[in-house]
């Protein structure tokens, strides 16, 4: 994280913060001015977030606020959703609608150059009832997935007390938070795509192991199936990366595990981006981690859009929402 906090200042690019009700993102957004990590927009009523600002004595200096009611570039907003979602139907007064929506407006404020991209932090229950799907779904309908990729998904930064472990203790995992069964191909093109995010963000090699209750054959399982197929696919996708499976947790990370159930792999208990076969497993694993190994757990992330989204558990903490921001300000557009 110290890495891509300091890409993130020296950047410095506008990030979109949705959840504009829930004193965290104040709070972030604050932080993220001190720090300089990014320039902190707050998407709502700009009367509830003073107030809210004012209640909880967070000064908004120099803070911009974007009203979904009253912004000057409203109307703007609402011809880009048109635009970019015209050939699904959408109509002026339909996009007039769903632009009160903080994340629509967030994301229409990104495709429109005025922001780099959004964070949708936490969430108040008495406020916008955005859950993960609500959250998300406004970017995969406007920015849509980056040339050359079939499925978005997720990942979480997973930063561990131990340093061994990983990237100086930080391991990559996915999909946690979007995908709930990818097909063998769909987990293949995860796979090379959290390969590829990993050695961006770090500048390591990644060694991608492929989870399963599996190790090299020893049960046999549709599920199991689905992996090493996936495997397989991953390494024709990307044939100069570094994946294996199917890996049980432990003889993937573990090196004396590994050398008993997988001798033959190069990158047996060294993996650094760990692979999940659907989203029960992977949600589970990464909750697991942070709660009983005491790891912070960053994100989840998106990769595979064309702009810059990322979403934060509704249990984080503002410093949360300040690291989830400065990845999504090191993360580049594609056309």
């Amino acid at each position: 994280m110290e890495r891509i906090r300091s890409k993130a200042k020296a950047l410095n690019r506008k990030i979109c913060l949705t959840e504009s009700d829930d004193v965290r993102n104040l709070q972030a957004a604050a932080k993220l001015v001190q720090t300089g990590y990014a320039q902190p927009i707050l998407v709502g009523d700009t009367e509830a977030i003073l107030k809210l600002a004012r209640e909880n004595r967070i000064a908004l200096d120099g803070i911009e606020i974007a009203d979904t009611l009253k912004h000057l570039k409203l109307n703007d907003y609402i011809a880009k959703l048109v635009e970019l979602r015209q050939a699904k139907g959408l109509t002026e007064d339909q996009a007039r609608i769903w632009i009160k929506d903080t994340c629509v407006f967030a994301a229409a404020m990104v495709c429109s150059g005025d922001a780099h991209g959004y964070v949708s932090g936490g969430g108040n229950p008495k406020g916008y009832h955005h859950n993960t799907a609500g959250k998300t779904r406004p970017a995969l309908q406007v920015f849509k997935t980056a040339p050359g990729i079939k499925i978005a998904s997720s990942y979480f930064i997973m930063q561990m007390r131990d340093p061994r472990w990983g990237f100086n203790g930080t391991l990559f995992y996915a999909d946690c938070g979007l995908n709930i069964n990818p097909t063998a191909d769909q987990l293949a093109e995860i796979a090379v795509t959290t390969a590829r995010t990993y050695q961006t963000l770090t500048g390591d090699e990644p060694r991608v192991g492929m989870i399963s209750c599996s190790t090299k054959g020893s049960a046999k399982d549709p599920t199991v199936d689905k992996v090493i197929a996936a495997t397989a696919k991953a390494k024709a996708l990307a044939p100069e990366l570094k994946i294996d499976g199917e890996f049980q947790f432990d003889a993937a990370v573990i090196p004396e595990v590994a050398a008993r159930k997988a001798p033959n792999s190069a990158i047996a208990g060294r993996c650094n981006v760990l692979i999940f076969p659907d989203l029960n497993c992977g949600n589970t694993i990464y909750k697991a981690t942070e709660r009983l190994a005491g790891a912070t757990a960053i994100g989840p992330l998106f990769q595979g859009l064309r702009r810059p989204y990322n979403d934060v558990s509704r249990g984080c903490s503002a410093d949360n929402i300040v690291d989830c921001a400065a990845v999504a300000v090191i993360t580049e557009w594609t056309a």
